[in-house]
C-alpha cells in the first residue's frame, strides 16, 4: 500500500545537495568556450530526464606546462594504423574475394579520421582516400556518438559507414602515445594473402626470362658527366682546294654520350655565310666515309636463329660472343691530343689547344702535364696608337675627350666606388683641414687666415677665410668646391690634366690654387689621425720613413746631436721642448719637412691630460643646455632604454654619441667627448649618470664664469695657442734611430757618449 503523498511522507530529492544555480548557455569544450545550446543540464548541473551528455572529443590527461588546446598543442600530429578490409568479388573467375590494405589516419587535433589505400600499379580498381577526413560517428545504435582516441586498438575491428576494418599494427609514435594515455595495446596480427595478387605475381615472373638480355648502362655515365663539355680550338688547312683557305674551328665533346660537335669561326667581312653548325652533334667514325651499310647490319645484338619448323614456329637465342657482328670505331675523348689529327668525314682536323676545364680533366684522368699549343696562325697586329686631339677649350677636359671617343658624347664616369668608400659617413667626414696663409709681399694679405679643405670623396678642395676683426677684409668663402689642376701644364694638349691630390696636402707644403700661392700652417686633429692611420698612403705621415731619413745622418753629426740633447736636457728628465727638437731636427741636412717634424714630435711626445673638474664641465654643459633652452631630456632617456636591450643601465661610448647626435644636443664636441669620457667605465657609459649631470631642470648646477666657458666653446684646432706637441721623449727617439744605443740603458745614457 503506498503512502499518501503528504507532506512528510515522500523523500526529499534535495537532501544532500548543494548546488542550485541555473546551467549556463555558455561552457567550455576541449579548451574552447562554446555555446552549449540545446544540450543545456538542469537545475545545479544535473542532467534532465531521459538527457545524456554526449563526449564530442577526446579527453587527453594535462601533462606539464602551458594549459593549450588540444588544436594547438596537436597540430599536424596524427596516429597511423594499418589495416585491410575483405571486399566480395562477385560473377569473377580467377577470385571470389579481395583483401585491400589501407591505412587509417586519426588525427588529435579535432578527433577527425581519414583512411587511404596505397595504390598499385594496375590493379584496375579506383585507389587513394577511401574516406575522407571527417568525423565518423559509432554504428547504431551508438550513432549519435563519433569516435574517440580510446575505441583505436590493434588486432580489433571497427565498422566505418558499413565497411568493417580489421586494425593490424600501428607506428612506433601511435603506440607510444597510446601507452602514455594507459591503453593496453593487442598484439599486432598479419594480413591475409590476396589469392588474386599471389596469381598476378607468379604471371609476372613467368614472363621474366631466366637469361636476361645482356645490360647496357648508359644512365651513370649521363648522371655523372651531364653538362661537362670538352672545349678544343682546332683548324683545317683547305688551301688545296680553289679559293680556300685556313678555317678556325671549335670542337666540342660531350662527355654524357661520347659525341662530337663542330662550330666555325667566321671572322668579320671574311666573305663567308654564317652557318649554326659545321658538324652536327653524334658520334664521329674514325674510319669515315665508308660504304654505307645495308639496314641491319649494325645492331646492338647478335641473334642466332636455332631452331625452325613450320608447325612449332623458331627460335632465337642471343649470340653472347657476336659472331660476325660488325663494329664500327668512334671517337673518344682519348683520342683527342693537343697536335693529333680528327678524321672529320675525310677532312684533317688538327687540334691546336684546348680551355682550362679541358686540361683539368686530361690532367686528372690520364696524368697529361704537356698542353703546348700548336701555332697554326700568325700573332695578332697590334692595334696602331689612336692619339687624341688636343683639348678646344669647351667644356672640361673630360667632356672634349667623350666626344672624341664616341659618336654620341657621354657624360664622364666619375670613381663611384672611391665616392661610396670615401664620402662622409655618420661621425667620419673625411675631409682633410689644413690652416694656411697667403704667400705675398702685401702685408694686408700676409695676416689672412684661410682654411683649406680637401674633399677624399672626389679630390676637390675649398678654401674659407676666417674673418678677422677690423682687418678690413670680409671673410667667408675664397674658393668654390672643385678640383684644382696643378700650375705649370699647357692649357691646349691632348693629355689630361695633373689635378692636386690628397698626397700632395701635408703641413709646409706650398700649394698655388687659381694663381695664388697658400702655404700650409697647420691640421686639426682629424687630418693628422687620418693621415698616420693610412700611412702607407701619404709618405709624409709615415714613421717609418722619417726614420729611415734620420739614420742616413753621418756618424760625426750624431754625436753633435746627443751633445745638444742633453744640454737642452739639464735635469735628465728624458724630454725636452718640442721647439728645440724642431729647431734640430729642421736643420739637420736629411731632407725633413714641417709636417715629419710634427708627425714624429707626436709620436714621441708626452702624452698628459690635464684634469678637468667634472663638476665643472657639467656645469658649462647645463649653461650651454639652458640658453638653448633643450627639454628633450626625457625622450633621449627614453631612447637610451630601447637600445638597451639587456637593461643593464649602459651602452658603448658609440651608440651614445650617435644618439645624441641624433637629438642634436647644443654641446661642443670637446665638451661632449670629455663628458662621455668621464661617464665611461672602459667602452660602455653610464647614460643614467649621464642624464642626470645635465639635466639643468631637474639637478641644476651653479652658474658659471665666463671665462669657464671660453674653455669648451670653441674647438681649438686652428688656435693660435701654440703647438700641440709640448714635449717630445729624445730618449725613446734616440733608441729607435741610433741602433747603437741599447733598449735596457738608462734614458739618458745615450746623451752622456
Amino acid at each position: 500500500m503506498a503512502l499518501p503523498f503528504l507532506p512528510g511522507n515522500s523523500p526529499n530529492k534535495h537532501l544532500g545537495k548543494e548546488r542550485f544555480h541555473k546551467s549556463q548557455h555558455f561552457d567550455y569544450s576541449n579548451g574552447v568556450p562554446m555555446l552549449v545550446g540545446s544540450e543545456k543540464p538542469g537545475i545545479g548541473g544535473e542532467l534532465l530526464i531521459g538527457q545524456r551528455i554526449k563526449t564530442k572529443y577526446s579527453v587527453y590527461p594535462k601533462g606539464e606546462g602551458s594549459d593549450l588546446p588540444s588544436w594547438v598543442a596537436f597540430d599536424k600530429q596524427a596516429l597511423c594504423f594499418e589495416a585491410y578490409f575483405q571486399e566480395i568479388v562477385p560473377e569473377a573467375r580467377d577470385e571470389t574475394y579481395r583483401i585491400r590494405k589501407c591505412k587509417i589516419f586519426f588525427y588529435l587535433e579535432d578527433d577527425t579520421i581519414q583512411v587511404v589505400e596505397p595504390e598499385y600499379k594496375n590493379s584496375g580498381i579506383p585507389q587513394g582516400t577511401l574516406i575522407r577526413r571527417q568525423r565518423i560517428p559509432l554504428p547504431p545504435p551508438n550513432d549519435d556518438h563519433f569516435y574517440s582516441i580510446f575505441h583505436f586498438n590493434i588486432n580489433q575491428q571497427m565498422v566505418l559507414y558499413s565497411h568493417t576494418f580489421t586494425v593490424t599494427n600501428c607506428d612506433p609514435f601511435t603506440r607510444n602515445f597510446l601507452t602514455k594515455l594507459g591503453v593496453r595495446l593487442n598484439d599486432p596480427t598479419t594480413i591475409p594473402d590476396d589469392p588474386y595478387s599471389n596469381h598476378r605475381e607468379q604471371i609476372e615472373k613467368s614472363m621474366k626470362p631466366l637469361r636476361p638480355y645482356e645490360r647496357r648502362d648508359t644512365l651513370k655515365q649521363f648522371l655523372d658527366h651531364d653538362r661537362k663539355v670538352l672545349r678544343f680550338f682546332c683548324f683545317w688547312d683547305d688551301t688545296e682546294t680553289l679559293f680556300g683557305d685556313p678555317r678556325e674551328l671549335i670542337l666540342h665533346y660531350f662527355l654524357a654520350d661520347d659525341t662530337i660537335e663542330i662550330h666555325e669561326v667566321i671572322a668579320p667581312n671574311s666573305g663567308r655565310d654564317t652557318v649554326p653548325k659545321f658538324l652536327r652533334r653524334g658520334k664521329l667514325p674514325k674510319h669515315a666515309p665508308t660504304q654505307i651499310k645495308q639496314p641491319g647490319v649494325l645492331t646492338d645484338r647478335t641473334v642466332l636463329n636455332v631452331f625452325a619448323s613450320t608447325s612449332q614456329g623458331k627460335r632465337y637465342i642471343l649470340d653472347s660472343l657476336k659472331t660476325g657482328a660488325v663494329h664500327e670505331e668512334f671517337y673518344k675523348d682519348c683520342d683527342l691530343m693537343l697536335g693529333g689529327e680528327v678524321n672529320v668525314w675525310g677532312r684533317k682536323v688538327i687540334v691546336a689547344d684546348c680551355d682550362d676545364f679541358t686540361k683539368d680533366y686530361y690532367r686528372s684522368k690520364y696524368g697529361i702535364e704537356d698542353f703546348t699549343p700548336v701555332q697554326y696562325k700568325a700573332p695578332p697586329v697590334p692595334k696602331p696608337p689612336r692619339p687624341m686631339p688636343p683639348y678646344n677649350g669647351f667644356g672640361s677636359e673630360e667632356d672634349s675627350l667623350s666626344s672624341c671617343q664616341s659618336l654620341l658624347p657621354k657624360a664622364p664616369q666619375k670613381d663611384f666606388r672611391k665616392f661610396m668608400e670615401k664620402d662622409r659617413c655618420g661621425l667620419d667626414g673625411n675631409v682633410l683641414n689644413f690652416r694656411a696663409k697667403m704667400v705675398t709681399t702685401d702685408q694686408v694679405d700676409r695676416d689672412r687666415v684661410f682654411i683649406i679643405s680637401f674633399y677624399l670623396c672626389d679630390d676637390s678642395i675649398s678654401v674659407f677665410e676666417r674673418p678677422q676683426r677690423n682687418s678690413g677684409v670680409l671673410g667667408g668663402k675664397f674658393l668654390e668646391r672643385g678640383r684644382v689642376k696643378k700650375p705649370g701644364q699647357e692649357l691646349f694638349k691632348s693629355q689630361l690634366s695633373e689635378y692636386f691630390t690628397a698626397q700632395d696636402l701635408y703641413v709646409g707644403a706650398t700649394l698655388c690654387l687659381n694663381n695664388k700661392n697658400f702655404q700650409l700652417l697647420d691640421a686639426d686633429e682629424y687630418t693628422f689621425n687620418y693621415m698616420e692611420q693610412r700611412a702607407e698612403e701619404f709618405p709624409k705621415a709615415n714613421v717609418g720613413n722619417i726614420l729611415s731619413k734620420l739614420r742616413s745622418v753621418p756618424e760625426e753629426k750624431q754625436s753633435e746631436i746627443r751633445k745638444f740633447l742633453a744640454l737642452s736636457d739639464p735635469r735628465n728628465t728624458g724630454f725636452i721642448p718640442y721647439e728645440s727638437l724642431r729647431g734640430l731636427l729642421m736643420g739637420l741636412e736629411c731632407g725633413l719637412s714641417e709636417h715629419e717634424v710634427l708627425v714624429l714630435g707626436r709620436s714621441f711626445s708626452e702624452h698628459e691630460q690635464p684634469e678637468v673638474d667634472v663638476g665643472l664641465m657639467l656645469a658649462v654643459a647645463q649653461d650651454f643646455l639652458k640658453k638653448k633652452h633643450f627639454v628633450e631630456l626625457p625622450d633621449m632617456a627614453r631612447v637610451f632604454t630601447h637600445h638597451d636591450r639587456h637593461k643593464t643601465g649602459r651602452l658603448s661610448t658609440k651608440e651614445t654619441r650617435t644618439i645624441c647626435k641624433a637629438f642634436q644636443l647644443p654641446l661642443p664636441e670637446n665638451l661632449l667627448r670629455g663628458l662621455l669620457s668621464k661617464f665611461a667605465d672602459g667602452e660602455d657609459v653610464d647614460y643614467h649618470a649621464f642624464l642626470a649631470g645635465i639635466n639643468w631642470v631637474e639637478h641644476p648646477a651653479p652658474p658659471v664664469m665666463p671665462e669657464d666657458i671660453l674653455k669648451f666653446d670653441l674647438n681649438p684646432r686652428f688656435e693660435d695657442s701654440g703647438p700641440a706637441v709640448k714635449k717630445a721623449n729624445y730618449s725613446a727617439l734616440l733608441r729607435d734611430v741610433f741602433i747603437s744605443v741599447s733598449d735596457n740603458s738608462d734614458p739618458t745614457a745615450a746623451t752622456s757618449a
